[in-house]
């Protein structure tokens, strides 16, 4: 279900009315098409090879940096068929008509999808995501406001320092091998979520 939502400038955005569900998912080896081949592209593009995904772009241009991550560039206009096999399809191209004609094919054959500029007619949207290694904190707003996401990342990236990085790798190290981490580690973690209500 959609509501819309009144931004500044008298501009309306369609979001989701219900709360999305947080979601981390594993991509690895998966197909992934991103329709589109400019600098929204190549934004979603880069999280999906960092996830190591399949990643097949589809565009009749393609930024040569684009091009460079993806593992199939398809350099033609998009067209029905394309999201053959797709786990998860991205629409983000600068024409709504196409936008749309994805969205579409992505909904008949029962593959989510993100649409750029028009998240409410997509499956999911796409966090502002915080990275120290493993950890990840996703922050978002349900497509209601991208910049207010980012703008709540920057400020928990300042909160959370590289040492986050080192403590979730011990974490991580302690359980495979067996060990109570969480135990031996409890006072460095205390330590380190002191610092955030500071």
């Amino acid at each position: 279900m959609l509501d819309s939502v009144l931004l500044p400038g008298g501009l309306e955005r369609r979001v989701m009315a219900a709360p999305l569900y947080p979601l981390f998912m594993d991509l690895e080896g998966r197909r992934c098409v991103v329709v589109g081949g400019g600098k929204v592209a190549l934004r979603k593009a880069r999280r999906l090879a960092e996830s190591g995904a399949r990643v097949v772009v589809v565009a009749p241009e393609v930024l040569p940096e684009l091009a460079g991550l993806a593992h199939e560039v398809v350099e033609r206009p998009y067209r029905r068929g394309d999201l053959d096999g797709a786990s998860l399809v991205f629409a983000a191209t600068n024409k709504r008509a196409v936008n749309a004609a994805v969205a579409e094919e992505a909904r008949d054959r029962r593959i989510p999808a993100n649409v750029a500029d028009a998240p409410g007619e997509g499956d999911f949207a796409v966090p502002s995501v915080l990275r120290r290694g493993a950890l990840q904190v996703a922050i978002s707003t349900g497509g209601a406001s991208p910049a207010l996401a980012r703008r709540v990342r920057r400020e928990l990236e300042e909160r959370f320092g590289p040492e986050w990085t080192g403590l979730v790798g011990e974490l991580s190290e302690a359980r495979k091998s067996g060990r109570r981490a969480e135990s031996e580690l409890e006072g460095v973690v205390d330590r380190c979520l002191s610092q955030l209500q500071e």
